[in-house]
């Protein structure tokens, strides 16, 4: 996987699956669910701005499987630079705002080191080289040249 759009995409879905399924783990704790049924978890109240904050942020990282595939070079790196940092930065005072438990801990490890990767690799991106660009070009127009 050498494409740098690849590999930040891929980051990106293997943040987002960690993400989704710290989520699913954390409705099987039963002192958790309790609380969401109650509507209050770790001295937050689950209203529908709550919801939708957390919904706003985890589309972040699902929006970034596809901006990291279709936007321009610099566009892509800042939207992946940005995007990471965010995510880290989140993930890292979830951690520190209460005692996480085992399994908490585990995932956000898991997710800080993906999204810091995601951060380090855009930032050492350096684009594309105009040669690069024309090599990809050529080989998609040699392909539909070949398949009529």
């Amino acid at each position: 996987m050498s494409d740098m759009r690849s590999k930040l995409s891929t980051l990106w879905i293997f943040a987002t699956l960690n993400y989704l399924y710290c989520d699913v783990v954390t409705l099987m704790d039963a002192n958790l669910l309790k609380g969401f049924m109650n509507g209050h978890v770790g001295g937050i109240e689950v209203t529908q701005g709550f919801l939708l904050a957390a919904a706003a942020l985890v589309e972040i990282p699902i929006s970034m499987v596809l901006l990291s595939r279709v936007l321009g070079h610099p566009a892509n790196r800042w939207a992946n630079i940005g995007a990471g940092v965010t995510m880290t930065g989140v993930q890292l005072l979830s951690v520190f705002a209460a005692k996480p438990a085992p399994y908490y801990l585990f995932f956000s490890l898991i997710e800080v080191g993906a999204t810091a990767a995601i951060v380090w690799l855009a930032w050492r991106w350096s684009g594309e080289r105009a040669r690069d660009v024309q090599a990809r070009a050529g080989a998609t127009a040699d392909a539909a040249v070949h398949s009529s």
